[in-house]
């Protein structure tokens, strides 16, 4: 009989490690029975757990003895659940086999903890972690780094270390992952660090991903601008382009109440100091709308221009040095001796302070004695660091004292910078331009009159002439410094707007978007755009200001180099006596050097026309299809796969428009005379444009700055006339074209005219007109009878000299149908493989011969063989009307050469004719 329930303990505790099913209990399960040894009563049969789901099960291991096994169904994770607590009972096996009448044990509670296994590695929070730290400081903690584990227990979830795994660095990690600087850290040795750093759990795990860490170092807060190119790269043609895109005022947090800012663009070292147009001065005349009547006092040597030769001579922009040892004489003509009481003397000139302590004058212009006396009548010169005018007005009825001697005191004569000087004469008032600005005389000294007499006066530059008081006549007072474009106007002074425009650069500071500049910036820009003022309170508004400050240059070919920039600030606080100090910016503009252009010159290069053509009152058009081209070469960069994306450079040339200055029509060979021919231009052809011409016995040169296509306008007029013809028969002119003074020339277009007289060249002009007006050479092409026609109408004076080398004609192509059937006897004993060669050359059928009475002599060789045929052909392109004087000579000639061919050949073609 079944009478006790079974007995077990009253609670258990369990471990049991992860991923693993064995569950160690203690006390250890066993159940007792008071029945036993009974059978079946006595013995233990089950253990069941109570509990959701649990995954555990508890099985018999003895049912005599009660001792069980707790064991996992599934494996435990603990990172899903550490800890179970559930309820247990043990069964016995009743009161017989069949478990009938079974009792149970009272209730155990069952604690079982899972045991952790360090699986996971630590992980940092973040993938990349950045400070900044200020260069000369020692840190505590720059910035800390954390990790964390996902293992369950404390042990393996919990990071016990940190470690950088960076070598020779400047910085240490503790434990809790706090970095800091082992030494002060300097912003000029490096202003970047970049350090791995990696993490240990407590089971000594590291992380299987290091850390990146980066650390910048700033410099010390200095006040100054910040984020701006040293060098800024300027293309042609690129129009207007910020400086400072990106600058930003650092004050380091001071007291600023008003930003000042000078934004200077230095090319005093550039061309006359600064990027202006290099056309020749009277071209930039033209161009700006000066007066006519400039004479050019320092032009480029030449044939016509010789009295500058023995000059120092920079031929880039036609300047001129004189050491203290030159001068030049205007020779006599060129100037007239009356300027009246209206004139203008303008130069650029370049001088620094006079050497020695009393300085002697230095002579730029004068105009004095030529022999016996020195008076000076008029002179420009600088003494002693002033620039001086002197005239000395010859005497009339009114001998009284007048002025004569004009005075300026300015700093920028000894500056050794280039400066435009014009001096308006409007006597007695003189007034001074300097590059743009007015000034007036500090002193004015008067003078008497000079008495007249008939000594004749020498204008020279760069020196005075001594032509008295002295045993020889020779130079004096000379010049030190540079000198260019010196003229002098007389009889009319030039407006301002001319001598602004004149001396205007090309070059320049700009401000995009003025409008959006703001309220509170005061800008201020000096007269040639090299200087730039701004002022405002307010740091941002001067940060979006100085970004729109540009630089541009308006040349089509600027002139390459280096444009140095200074930026200069300074700095008001509220109430302070010690403010900021802004350090200036020094940057530099590269302009790199234009695509040079290729002018090419092309059209009709020889011609001929009737001698009446030419002693007409037009004359003859000698340029009537002149075309002017420009055209650039540029290199572009293709990319070419098949050679592992090399880049290839491609020569591209593309056609340009720009303006040229002038353009030469030069005789080849002797001079014009005056007294037969003469090149003209009808002047009006020049209205409206920029245009202006000269006319010499040496040929027509027109200049002025204009397009391309205006010039080919006017030398399309230009017409050459010869009223002596009879002792002339050709003219060669050869045509060059240039932009920009002569930095950019065309080829040398040659020119061939010929002058046909019409005591032996009627049929010449006939075929030459032929040649030149297409509505003949149609009617070439028409039946016999209609092209006489054509020339009895056109010219009925040639008629009869046509006939009669239609006749000529007609009479050599019998001759060498003779001589042909003569020779062709030679060849009867050839083989029948010679004559099927040969029976190309000759039709077996009726011999018929068409004459065109406007072929040359040459055309009845077309009865011979093809091959013979193609030479004779191109002989006859090539062969002008003019040879045909020579006709009959060239008839025997040809008969010869036909005699002297191979029996063989003439054999044949006896049997086939």
């Amino acid at each position: 009989v079944n009478k006790h329930k079974p007995w077990i303990e009253t609670s258990y505790h369990g471990i049991i490690t992860e991923n693993n099913n064995t569950v160690i209990l203690d006390p250890p399960l066993v159940a007792l029975d008071k029945d036993a040894p009974v059978p079946f009563a006595g013995e233990i049969c089950a253990f069941k757990i109570h509990g959701q789901e649990m995954p555990f099960e508890a099985v018999v291991l003895n049912k005599t003895s009660g001792e069980g096994r707790l064991r996992a169904r599934s494996p435990i994770d603990c990172e899903l659940q550490k800890e179970y607590t559930f309820i247990i009972q043990a069964y016995d096996c009743g009161s017989g086999p069949g478990g009938k009448n079974w009792k149970k044990s009272h209730k155990a509670v069952v604690h079982i903890q899972v045991k952790d296994v360090n699986e996971f590695s630590p992980v940092f929070k973040e993938s990349m972690y950045k400070a900044s730290v200020t260069e000369g400081k020692i840190y505590d903690s720059i910035l800390q780094v954390e990790a964390t584990d996902d293992d369950c227990s404390p042990q393996y979830s919990q990071i016990c270390n940190y470690e950088i795994v960076t070598t020779d660095v400047p910085f240490a990690i503790d434990r809790n992952g706090n970095i800091r600087n082992t030494e002060k850290l300097s912003y000029d040795k490096q202003h970047q660090y970049e350090i791995m750093v990696t993490a240990f759990d407590c089971g000594q795990k590291h992380a299987t991903e290091d850390v990146l860490v980066q650390v910048n170092v700033k410099p010390v807060c200095k006040p100054g601008w910040q984020d701006w190119n040293k060098r800024i790269e300027y293309r042609p043609g690129s129009g207007s382009i910020p400086l400072f895109p990106s600058i930003h005022l650092e004050t380091c947090d001071g007291p600023v109440s008003s930003i000042h800012t000078t934004t200077e663009l230095q090319t005093n070292y550039i061309g006359k100091g600064c990027d202006r147009e290099t056309y020749s001065e009277k071209s930039l005349q033209k161009l700006c709308g000066a007066s006519s009547g400039a004479i050019d006092l320092l032009p480029s040597p030449s044939t016509t221009t010789n009295w500058t030769a023995g000059l120092l001579m920079d031929s880039n922009d036609i300047v001129f040095k004189f050491d203290g040892k030159q001068g030049a004489k205007i020779p006599d003509g060129i100037v007239p001796k009356n300027l009246t009481d209206q004139f203008t003397i303008a130069l650029w000139m370049k001088h620094g302070p006079s050497p020695g302590l009393r300085a002697e004058k230095e002579t730029i212009l004068c105009n004095s004695d030529k022999t016996e006396m020195n008076r000076h009548h008029y002179a420009l010169y600088v003494h002693n660091c002033r620039l001086v005018f002197l005239l000395r007005k010859d005497s009339d009825r009114a001998d009284t004292f007048r002025p004569a001697e004009f005075h300026w005191k300015l700093d920028q004569i000894c500056d050794k910078e280039w400066h435009y000087y014009v001096v308006n004469v409007e006597f007695p008032v003189v007034t001074l331009y300097m590059d743009g600005t007015t000034y007036e005389p500090y002193l004015v000294t008067n003078d008497w009159p000079i008495h007249p007499s008939h000594i004749a006066m020498q204008l020279t530059v760069g020196a005075c002439w001594q032509g008295g008081e002295v045993t020889k006549p020779r130079f004096a007072q000379y010049f030190h410094g540079s000198l260019a474009s010196l003229t002098i106007r007389p009889g009319k002074i030039e407006s301002q707007k001319v001598i602004s425009c004149l001396q205007a650069c090309k070059e320049g500071l700009d401000i995009n978007s003025l409008e959006s500049l703001g309220q509170g910036i005061k800008y201020h820009f000096n007269p040639s755009q090299s200087v730039l003022v701004m002022e405002g309170d307010d740091i941002e508004n001067i940060n979006q200001a100085l970004r729109k400050v540009s630089y541009i240059n308006s040349r089509q070919f600027p002139t390459a180099g280096i444009r140095r920039l200074k930026v200069s600030s300074k700095v008001q606080c509220f109430g302070e006596d010690v403010c900021i100090s802004i350090p200036d910016i020094d940057a530099y503009v590269m302009v790199f050097q234009a695509n040079e252009p290729k002018i090419t010159i092309t059209g009709m290069d020889h011609f001929a026309r009737p001698a009446a053509q030419f002693e007409s009152e037009r004359g003859v058009i000698l340029l009537p299809d002149i075309r002017i081209v420009s055209t650039v070469t540029k290199m572009e960069h293709s990319v070419d796969l098949r050679e592992h994306n090399r880049a290839n450079k491609q020569a591209v040339v593309e056609e340009m428009l720009h303006n040229l200055d002038f353009c030469d029509v030069l005789v080849i060979g002797a001079e014009l005379d005056p007294e037969q021919e003469c090149l003209e231009l009808d002047h009006g052809e020049l209205q409206g444009k920029h245009l202006d011409a000269t006319n010499s016995t040496a040929g027509y040169s027109i200049y002025g700055v204009d397009s391309m296509f205006s010039y080919e306008q006017v030398l399309r007029q230009l017409r050459y006339r010869n009223w002596g013809t009879s002792a002339t028969s050709d003219r060669k002119f050869r045509v060059k074209c240039s932009e920009l003074n002569g930095r950019y020339t065309s080829n040398e277009f040659n020119l061939e005219v010929n002058i046909l007289h019409s005591s032996n060249s009627n049929f010449m002009e006939h075929v030459n007109h032929i040649i030149v007006q297409p509505q003949f050479l149609q009617s070439v092409q028409h039946p016999e009878g209609s092209v006489s026609a054509v020339h009895s109408s056109v010219v009925p004076s040639v008629a009869t000299i046509v006939i009669i080398i239609c006749v000529s004609v007609l009479v050599l192509v019998i001759t060498l149908g003779v001589f042909r059937l003569r020779t062709a006897r030679h060849h009867g004993s050839m083989g029948h493989k010679g004559a099927k060669e040969n029976e190309m050359d000759w039709d077996d059928s009726a011999l018929t011969i068409t004459i065109n009475p406007m072929e040359k002599y040459e055309k009845p060789h077309q009865a011979e063989e093809e091959s013979e045929q193609e030479d004779i052909d191109d002989e006859e392109e090539d062969t002008t009307s003019a040879e045909s004087d020579d006709s009959e000579e060239e008839e025997e000639e040809d008969e010869e050469v036909i005699v002297e061919k191979g029996d063989k050949q003439n054999s044949t073609r006896q049997e086939q004719l």
